[in-house]
């Protein structure tokens, strides 16, 4: 059975991904499928390793996502700074810096809840429960926490 998969998974590939990388792919099929410890388990072997093989494409087009970059050429005109863009980023930037300074200043468990919130998206929910405080207890610390920016944005911005 096993090279007549081989084949069949070869051939699958070599559509998908061309013939330079398709024996990695099938190689990796099966050593997710032999490294998966359900062997025993598995009633449809051939449908098991087209699954794994779907899930290597899906791995696959996410990584080149990610790994993507482009490059455009600058042009020196078109694309220098404007001196309000440059006014811009250098208020930007101070903001930045004001916020990273409310931010430290605050208490530390009112910090951790907003960091977890508005860096890390986490919900109340989880927060919750990743720091062992009620959700009523969240809502009070960003309460807290964004009064404190409020005020300090005010009085300095």
């Amino acid at each position: 059975m096993l090279p007549a998969e081989h084949a069949r998974l070869l051939r699958y590939f070599n559509r998908r991904v061309g013939r330079d990388a398709a024996p990695d792919m099938v190689q990796e099929v099966f050593a997710r499928m032999f490294g998966s410890g359900t062997l025993d388990r598995i009633d449809n072997p051939p449908a098991y390793l087209t699954r794994i093989a779907r899930n290597l494409l899906i791995d696959r087009e996410r990584q080149q996502r990610r790994d993507c970059t482009v490059f455009f050429p600058l042009d020196e005109n078109r694309d220098a700074a404007s001196r309000a863009e440059q006014t811009w980023r250098i208020e930007a930037a101070d903001l930045l810096r004001l916020c990273r300074q409310i931010v430290r200043a605050m208490p530390p468990k009112t910090r951790r809840v907003f960091v977890m919130h508005r860096l890390r998206r986490m919900t109340y929910k989880q927060i919750a429960e990743q720091v062992g405080i009620s959700i009523a207890t969240v809502e009070y610390h960003m309460m807290r926490a964004l009064a404190l920016c409020r005020a300090a944005l005010a009085e300095q911005w």
